[in-house]
């Protein structure tokens, strides 16, 4: 082959090899130009999506709580508080929740209170709640509606409030970021804590129920507490079940409570060791309320006196416990109203609290007190008055108290709570029970033969 046709392929080889170069240098540069534009394609979808987010989710005042916020969001929806065709301004955390919040906690009143009060859908809660609104407090409600006993009954006291625009938050108190949040919108300067599970029986079924309300949710409330600024004095309710197996009576606060007989009163116990806890370190004003079997219109469907009524009515015989000594069980029966009087009066007495930043900062005011009605009643006289206002006598089977946590005897005595803010009861047993009979057939719509007003030669036997 001559040396020029040589020369020619080796120069077309190399021009081929050169070529194939920089297609390769051209290919890279066109991966690496589509990479970059496929990211930044993405980083733009993903900062519109944060965006839309952002729009439809409010955030919370702090990280923590945004943080949280979404898994409340879920959670409420899966209990079909909020509906697809909710706007995001209802939701808690929006604007239209916000407003709600401070206007229910807003006092009609100069100088009135703005109080915060969990367990507002339940018993003493729907009655406390009611009583500072009327006189011009801002009062805030937070209630689970758990179903301890039928919700529907939490749901009609939460109608009552809601007409006397008292707004219920519904949560719970192991909610940290809805707690805080609720202290980020209102400055409370109260709190009067009456959530907890209640009940001696229902703890031997189901002891978790009393840990997580009674001592985990208490110490969750004065965790978020303690931080606030201010602080707001607190008034909570204790029991006179953490009088347990004492044997001194009339029961008085310096009387032993180590010796609790149910885990319920424990539970009540290890929330008054708690206050003292949290008012020795962080200057929380605490106020713990040991009330004595309370009854009365829109009451407990567990209580005896309650369940005693439906059963009468209902021709079912009702179980009346006797000591294993065969006395008699005797309670001291205090009417609602007197309890209310005995929540507002010490809540008007507690002073503020001294911590500021989670830190003590001087001594702060820890009490406890007995709200009683001081005339203990035995379960059969109870009974006797039912029979009398429901015109129907009871099917009584006299059985021996199980030991399943009740005490034979409870009677308070008073006179601590009478000394510092004026405590009285006023409603003896027949009276009260007349109200209660009065409300119980109104609001099932039963037609006993009920005595009239003017059957007072039955109620004062």
């Amino acid at each position: 082959m001559p040396l020029s046709a040589t020369a020619d392929t080796s120069k077309t080889v190399k021009l081929e090899r050169y070529n194939s170069y920089l297609r390769k240098i051209h290919s890279t540069k066109v991966l690496n130009a589509s990479s970059k534009v496929l990211f930044r394609a993405t980083l733009l979808v993903a900062l519109v999506l944060v965006l839309l987010f952002a729009i439809n989710y409010p955030p919370l005042s702090d990280s923590r709580a945004a943080a949280a916020h979404h898994l409340h969001r879920r959670s409420f929806l899966s209990t079909g508080l909020f509906s697809s065709s909710s706007s995001s301004s209802s939701s808690i955390g929006g604007a239209a929740w916000e407003k709600r919040v401070r206007q229910s906690s807003t006092a009609k009143r100069p100088h009135g209170l703005s109080v915060l009060v969990t367990g507002a859908a339940g018993f003493v809660g729907s009655h406390c709640s009611l009583a500072l609104r009327k006189r011009g407090d801002g009062v805030l409600g937070f209630d689970n509606f758990n179903d301890y006993y039928e919700p529907s009954l939490k749901r009609a006291r939460q109608e009552l409030l809601e007409k006397q625009q008292v707004f219920i938050v519904e949560g719970d108190l192991n909610d940290g970021p809805l707690l805080r949040k609720l202290f980020d919108v209102v400055p409370f300067t109260h709190i009067l804590h009456l959530a907890a599970q209640a009940g001696v029986r229902y703890a031997m079924k189901n002891p978790q129920s009393y840990i997580a309300s009674n001592i985990a949710g208490f110490v969750n409330l004065l965790e978020v507490a303690k931080a606030a600024n201010p602080q707001p004095a607190i008034v909570w309710a204790s029991s006179s079940s953490v009088y347990g197996l004492n044997t001194e009576n009339p029961f008085s606060e310096e009387h032993r409570t180590d010796q609790p007989a149910s885990l319920y009163a424990a539970t009540k116990k290890a929330g008054e060791e708690i206050a003292h806890t949290y008012n020795h370190i962080y200057g929380l004003s605490l106020t713990g309320l040991r009330f004595f079997t309370v009854y009365g219109p829109w009451g407990r469907p567990d209580m005896a006196y309650f369940f005693f009524t439906k059963d009468i009515l209902h021709g079912k015989s009702i179980d009346i416990y006797r000591t294993q000594d065969n006395q008699e069980v005797a309670r001291d029966f205090t009417y609602i109203d007197d309890i209310v009087k005995g929540c507002v009066g010490a809540l008007d007495t507690a002073e503020k609290s001294t911590g500021s930043g989670g830190k003590k900062r001087g001594q702060a005011q820890l009490r406890v007190y007995n709200l009683g009605n001081t005339s203990p009643v035995p379960v059969g006289r109870l009974v006797s008055i039912l029979e009398g206002l429901l015109g129907t006598k009871a099917k009584k089977h006299l059985i021996k108290m199980p030991r399943n946590g009740d005490v034979p005897y409870t009677h308070a005595n008073v006179s601590l709570a009478y000394k510092d803010f004026g405590y009285k009861p006023t409603t003896d047993l027949a009276a009260g029970l007349r109200k209660f009979v009065k409300w119980y057939v109104g609001y099932y719509g039963i037609q006993p033969r009920v005595k009239k007003e003017n059957s007072h030669a039955e109620d004062s036997a």
